[in-house]
């Protein structure tokens, strides 16, 4: 399992573009943009997660390998869905395993009396008879 990024927005703009290592005028435009959404105060100021951290790490990946920002948009966009599609899928999964699980059980303890039945008639079968 992997390790969520906490969601606590801790850090103002600019202790934020100092740990990432950019202009605090590069996040507003990644904001702007919807690359990344700070929690705001009441007074109206940003305030970034690690989660924030790790979506700037991922946008500065893409934009390093040359990926233009409404690439990095969609190509974000496309991970998110990827990501609800694969705990979507592993839902069913589970939920089919719990099925077999049960059906499994139920054949089973469906299949107990036949079973002595059978032994009975094997048992019958293999007795020596009583001639009279």
């Amino acid at each position: 399992m992997t390790e969520q990024p906490e969601t606590n927005a801790v850090y103002v703009i600019s202790v934020f573009a100092q740990l990432a290592g950019v202009h605090p005028q590069t996040l507003r435009n990644y904001e702007r943009g919807g690359l990344l959404s700070p929690q705001r105060t009441r007074g109206g100021s940003r305030r970034f997660s690690n989660e924030d951290l790790v979506a700037l790490r991922r946008i500065q990946e893409l934009t390093n390998e040359g990926v233009n920002l409404v690439g990095v948009k969609r190509i974000m966009a496309l991970e998110v869905e990827l990501v609800r599609a694969n705990e979507a899928l592993q839902a069913l999964s589970n939920e089919a395993r719990a099925n077999v699980e049960r059906t499994h059980r139920h054949y089973r303890r469906d299949l107990v009396p036949v079973q002595n039945a059978i032994a009975l008639i094997v048992d019958a079968v293999r007795r020596p008879r009583v001639e009279r």
